[in-house]
């Protein structure tokens, strides 16, 4: 046996460590190519997940926080539209949910620049994903933030999304600024709201879980008038498969309608569930309280309302009294202390362009209406008209009606809008 060569033992440990040290040299070298790591943690990613992962550049950061840097991200089923477009991603993780391998979902924070999500293709992928146990939230130690999004769906789209959210414990409340603009053509709905949520995990589990929002938003907007408001909703929520139900549901808003004849405040409270789905939102039924001012009256109703591409509304109930803007009534009428009962049916575009219906009753006499509300706006803010009377169409019976000092009995009165 040669003296001078090193036991066997010994031998052993030296040809482990070269090759430890030869495992790291390529590790190391591995990783100081971003792109070439980068791409194999997206294919990773996008197999168990069975989608198709990419990004146009990527880079990372292990020292301190580990970070990722997605340019040009794309998410897809294969063969399918992307589900989700981005031109920047970037994501935080703590050593500690790498070191678990994601059990513990803890992410640092996640920012997402010019984000498109499609809905219809995250639904296809989603329909397509095994049966596995609930989902959980991750924690967000330092929050998200999204700026310039968009989420495309079959019949809307939201414009101009940003979100920012400081923190998420899942079953810690949790509150985020929301901006953006809701398009249903020819809905178009520009909102900044602060939204809250007790317990967001509740949300995914789709149980009920108390939310309320508050902000600015433009209910309306057409030709030559608008209305902005102050909006507050409250309700416990729960969330399905494209739709949304919060019973029940209590809104309340504090607008404006503006236009070139000047400004006319309002007040308007809605009680009763409201559900979303296929577009569409629905009260059903719903308890309206409506406190107006001018040619805003103050009424009391109940019925149904749902907004969508077009606007259903059935109302029934009582006004507080006549409005000091409309035409006057004739007397017996005015004098009489008897309840003003309404009835309002409105179908057509949410900008009321369409003909609506309107029935008014008080003790025995009647007047049924038919009006498009733009005309009668403007009639109302002309500052000069050749016409005494507003642009609406209908019928007038009463048992007796005085005029000019004559009283009239048995009257019925066909009113034209020309």
């Amino acid at each position: 046996m040669n003296a001078t060569a090193a036991p066997r033992p010994i031998r052993r440990r030296l040809l482990r460590l070269a090759i430890a040290c030869a495992v790291l040299l390529l590790l190391a070298g591995w990783l100081l190519q971003p792109q070439r790591a980068g791409h194999y943690l997206l294919r990773y990613i996008g197999d168990s997940l069975g989608l198709d992962v990419q990004a146009a550049s990527i880079d990372y950061r292990l020292r301190g926080t580990p970070q990722l840097v997605l340019r040009g991200m794309t998410a897809s089923r294969p063969g399918d539209a992307p589900l989700l477009r981005a031109r920047r991603v970037f994501l935080s993780l703590p050593w500690r949910t790498l070191r678990t391998g994601g059990s513990d979902l803890t992410i640092d924070r996640v920012e997402l620049d010019e984000p498109t999500l499609d809905l219809p293709a995250l639904q296809r992928w989603l329909a397509t994903r095994p049966p596995s146990e609930p989902s959980h939230l991750p924690a967000l130690t330092h929050g998200l933030r999204v700026r310039a999004g968009r989420i495309d769906n079959d019949d809307w789209r939201i414009d101009g999304l940003a979100i920012d959210l400081p923190s998420l414990l899942p079953d810690q409340p949790a509150q985020a600024k929301v901006r953006g603009r809701y398009l249903d053509a020819p809905i178009s709905i520009p909102a900044d709201l602060t939204v809250a949520v007790a317990r967001p995990q509740q949300l995914l589990d789709g149980k009920p879980v108390q939310v309320s929002g508050s902000g600015q938003l433009t209910l309306i907007e057409a030709d030559g008038w608008r209305v902005p408001a102050r909006i507050f909703l409250a309700g416990p929520l729960r969330i399905g498969k494209d739709s949304a139900l919060m019973q029940p549901a209590k809104l309340g808003i504090a607008g404006r309608y503006l236009s070139s004849g000047g400004s006319v405040p309002f007040r308007l409270g809605l009680y009763g569930p409201m559900a979303f789905n296929n577009a569409l939102w629905r009260f059903v039924p719903a308890t309206v309280v409506l406190a107006g001012d001018g040619a805003i009256p103050s009424a009391r109703a109940r019925g149904s309302l749902s907004v969508g591409r077009r606007l259903g509304l059935h109302l029934e109930g009582s006004l507080a009294g006549w409005p000091d803007a409309w035409p006057a009534l004739p007397a017996p009428l005015s004098a009489s202390k008897s309840a003003l009962l309404f009835a309002l049916d409105y179908k057509g575009a949410p900008a009321f362009t369409d003909p609506a219906s309107l029935s008014l009753r008080r003790d025995a006499t009647a007047l049924e209406l038919h009006f498009r509300l733009p005309e009668v706006l403007g009639w109302l803010d002309a500052e000069s008209t050749a016409s005494p009377l507003p642009p609406l169409a209908g019928t007038l019976t009463t048992p007796r009606v005085e005029l000019d000092g004559a009283t009239l009995e048995g009257v019925e009165i066909e009113m034209g809008d020309e």
